[in-house]
């Protein structure tokens, strides 16, 4: 054999390995299982803390809506400054922000 001869002569390298039909289904259980999901940062106990809360600042902005005047002539103090505007309202507001607050610290 001269050394131009092995240089012609090529190897044939199969694209892909032929499986053993015996060993069909082995490698599926080889296969590693799903990682672990990492746990959600806030439970179900948490979503409920947090739509009270959501509710209650809803509450308190719904009292606050509002204050026009019937008309534009008369002024009446009674519709602004209500004790259901000034003092109800922003205690339910604060307890909304309140409730958010120990949602989300909660474990």
């Amino acid at each position: 054999m001269t050394p131009k001869d092995s240089k012609s002569k090529k190897k044939i390298v199969p694209a892909h390995k032929k499986r053993d039909p015996s060993r069909k289904y082995q490698s599926r259980s080889k296969r590693q299982p799903p990682a672990p999901k990492e746990p959600m940062l806030f439970q179900r106990v948490n979503f409920k803390w947090m739509f009270i809360g959501i509710g209650f600042i809803l509450l308190g902005l719904l009292l606050m809506y509002g204050g026009s005047m019937p008309s534009p002539d008369v002024w009446d103090e009674s519709l602004i400054y209500s004790h259901r505007r000034i003092t109800i309202a922003p205690m339910l507001m604060l307890i909304g922000f309140g409730l958010q607050i120990y949602a989300i610290f909660k474990k």
